[in-house]
This record gives structure tokens, C-alpha cells and sequence, in this order.
């Protein structure tokens, strides 16, 4: 398969702290890619570099065959390559058709307007097929502050997919979430993405969740990629059991007991 993201030693330093060092990977069209790691492993501090929101110290990233260091999360968007957040980035007084409304007039018109009305008939269609395509029906005219944390994400990725982008980065999409909610949360924007054709990227802490929809992890930790393979290969991994999983202390524990 082609390669859509490339980085070449990719590096980030906040004065003497080391966040990101020398993170070189490849990424082929149509992956779905789990990020693992401790907090403060860099798993952040690489997807905020990709996605124009935190310049590197060093290092170059190309996307779609074209470097992409330096531009700003809107050109990035523009180009194809989207994200979601840990924390949703909603209008949360505002209704889950008005939040949609704003997101497609937002990717129709680069500088957005006071004067051109949101709302409109081409976008309300386009909103509610968004609505039933994220089984988000049922909160159209509910203010974002009444959904529960599952449905908030799903509306969160759902704008960040309206731009119709090429390859999507989510940063721990089950954060906050409960467990009723995020198996359904992760098939609903699997089956989108699987419709789309589009590559993932996304951050994770729960392994569950992981390894059942990614076939390929990296896994961080101080900054560096220790693991870089299928789920099984670095799930198995010694250094990536000592430093993020805990199954390997947790074994040896087991056998010395």
C-alpha cells in the first residue's frame, strides 16, 4: 500500500525536557494504527506535531508525499489530514445540529462570514445524514451539555470527519467514556471509516480496545518508539511489558510468589 504519513527524526524539546526523540515512522494508506503509552511517554506531543498544533525542534514530516512541517492545523485539515481530542472541542450551549451546521460551514468557506447565514437547506440534509451515519439521532436538537461522554466524542469525530479527510488521528477516543459505551463508540466510527476508506491513528490507554482494532501498534515510552509491529509482536514485547504494560513485573511477581 502507499505510504501517507512519513516522519523522519522528529524531535521536541521544552528547554532541557526531552518530549519527543528522533521519531522516524511510516504509515501506508488504509492502516489503523493503536499509540500506546505511559503518560508523558510522547504519544501527544507527536500527534499535536502531525497535526500542526506543536512545531518540532527537529526532524520533517510529509503527508501525502508532500512536507507538511510548519503548516497550521486549518491548512492540514485542508489537506485531508484531521483529529479529534481527548477533551471534545464542542460548542456545548449550543445543539448538536448547530455544532454539525457550524462544522460544514466552517470546511464550505475558508474565511468564515457573520454575514452568510450557517444554516441552510444543503447543510441541514448534509447534518442529518452526519446524524444518522453516528447514530446521533436522537440528540439533534439537545444542547451538547445533555449528551452523555460517549455521544459527545462521537459528535467531536464526527466534525473533525465532515472535511472528508484522507487519514483521521484520535487522541483516546474511549477517554472518560464507560465501558457500555465504548465498544459500541469504537464500532460506530470503525464502520465510518471502513465506508470512507480512511487511515487511523489513534491514542489509547485501554488495551482491550486496542487490540481489538488496530493492526499495528507503536508504543512510546520517554519520548522514542519501543515497539513497532503488529499487536501480538509488541504486546509481547519484554521492554514494552516492563515499561507499559506491567505484564512482565506482574509475571515474574507471580512466579517468585
Amino acid at each position: 500500500m502507499a505510504e501517507i504519513l512519513k516522519t523522519e527524526g522528529l524531535c521536541r524539546y521544552f528547554g532541557a525536557v526531552t518530549a519527543a526523540e528522533n521519531i522516524s515512522v511510516s504509515i501506508a494508506a488504509g492502516e489503523v494504527v493503536g499509540v500506546i503509552g505511559a503518560n508523558g511517554a510522547g504519544k501527544t506531543t507527536f500527534i499535536n506535531m502531525v497535526t500542526g498544533y506543536l512545531p518540532p525542534s527537529a526532524g520533517n514530516i510529509w503527508f501525502n508525499g508532500e512536507t507538511i512541517r510548519g503548516l497550521g492545523p486549518r491548512k492540514l485539515t485542508r489537506q485531508g489530514l484531521a483529529r479529534s481530542f481527548q477533551i471534545p472541542q464542542l460548542f456545548l450551549e449550543l445543539t448538536v445540529m448547530e455544532n454539525l451546521l457550524i462544522a460544514l460551514n466552517a470546511a464550505e468557506n475558508p474565511a468564515l462570514s457573520l454575514i452568510q447565514p450557517f444554516r441552510t437547506s444543503g447543510r441541514e440534509s448534509q447534518a442529518e445524514r452526519i446524524l444518522e451515519q453516528m447514530g446521533l439521532g436522537r440528540y439533534r436538537d439537545e444542547n451538547v451539555t445533555a449528551m452523555p461522554q460517549g455521544a459527545r466524542k462521537l459528535l467531536d469525530i464526527a466534525m473533525a470527519m465532515i472535511g472528508k479527510p484522507r487519514m483521521l488521528l484520535l487522541d483516546e477516543p474511549t477517554s472518560g467514556v464507560s465501558v457500555d459505551e465504548k465498544y459500541p463508540l469504537m464500532d460506530t466510527v470503525m464502520d465510518v471509516v471502513q465506508q470512507q476508506n480512511l487511515t487511523v491513528l489513534f491514542v489509547e490507554h485501554d488495551m482491550e480496545i486496542v487490540r481489538r482494532y488496530v493492526s499495528r501498534i507503536l508504543a512510546f515510552a520517554h519520548g522514542e518508539i519501543i515497539g513497532d509491529g503488529t499487536p501480538d509482536e509488541v504486546m509481547n514485547d519484554e521492554r514494552v511489558q516492563e515499561q507499559i504494560t506491567g505484564r512482565h513485573q506482574g509475571a515474574a511477581a507471580a512466579g517468585g510468589a
